[in-house]
């Protein structure tokens, strides 16, 4: 991840670019007392980024990742598995899994995130999220929600929920109870398959299901503010199942510093983005 002044910088100079490359459209809806700004990003292609591979790390090869949180030194993992799904705390310098949980039979393990000292875990189709303590995983409770889980995060106020379709849902940390709706869409069109989620300073990443794409959304308006390309992070000797897609991203606040992993993915990449 690019550090906070690039991060702005690279926004900035998108929109610049976005600006000059539509010279009369912003002048002729400025003179109309609009805000040229809102037209020019909602007509024109989002930005999009690459990335720089800062470290690898070993990764479980038999870890089907659906979620993946950052916290205090260590990764938090949720694995989704016929009969097999587990909760994991993991060392991310070795893949070292220090604490491991499994759920019952009935549940495959979708989206985690953290909320305070618990770990919120959501499976798919079971409509039902799981609570467990942070410290001692211990189940505390489980919630019931309406649909499929896929992604989960927060950004400190309020989880955030995806389900494969375009919509995210904001949800009450306390009641899990549906306090907002947020369609995502890349100018007038929706983004379809959202699937893990990870907030990063403002910004809702999403990844796109059975791609190597990551969106980042405004979390306001819904609309993707850009895409994040990862093609080739996995190498294609590595990939030696059609289902060992990008699905987990992890992102340490206080040295900032992105993570990335996929179903079943023997590496564990941490990256920064390049502006393309």
């Amino acid at each position: 991840m690019t550090d906070r002044r690039s991060w702005t910088h690279n926004m900035r100079l998108a929109v610049v670019l976005l600006v000059i490359g539509v010279p009369a459209i912003a002048a002729q809806v400025a003179g109309c007392g609009r805000d040229p700004l809102g037209l020019v990003r909602r007509m024109a292609d989002p930005p999009v980024y690459g990335y720089r591979v800062v470290n690898v790390y070993p990764h479980d090869p038999g870890a089907r990742t659906q979620g993946l949180v950052y916290r205090d030194g260590f990764l938090y993992e949720s694995t989704g598995l016929e009969r097999g799904s587990t909760l994991r705390k993991v060392r991310p310098e070795s893949g070292e899994v220090v604490e491991q949980r499994r759920l019952d039979d009935r549940y495959f393990a979708e989206g985690l995130t953290d909320w305070g000292d618990r770990l919120v875990q959501l499976t798919w189709r079971s409509q039902t999220g799981i609570v467990w303590d942070l410290g001692t995983f211990r189940v505390e409770g489980r919630f019931a929600y309406s649909g499929e889980g896929w992604g989960l995060t927060h950004d400190r106020r309020r989880l955030i929920m995806s389900d494969g379709s375009s919509t995210l849902r904001f949800l009450d940390p306390t009641t899990f109870r549906v306090i907002r709706r947020l369609t995502v869409e890349e100018g007038a069109e929706p983004v379809e398959d959202l699937n893990e989620l990870e907030y990063v300073r403002g910004e809702i990443l999403a990844n796109v299901w059975r791609t190597d794409r990551i969106a980042r959304i405004d979390p306001r308006s819904g609309q993707v503010l850009g895409w994040i390309d990862l093609s080739g992070l996995l190498r294609a000797t590595d990939r030696t199942d059609s289902a060992m897609v990008l699905n987990g991203i992890a992102y340490d606040s206080a040295t900032d510093r992105l993570f990335v992993t996929g179903k079943g993915w023997p590496k564990l990449f941490e990256i920064r983005l390049v502006q393309r």
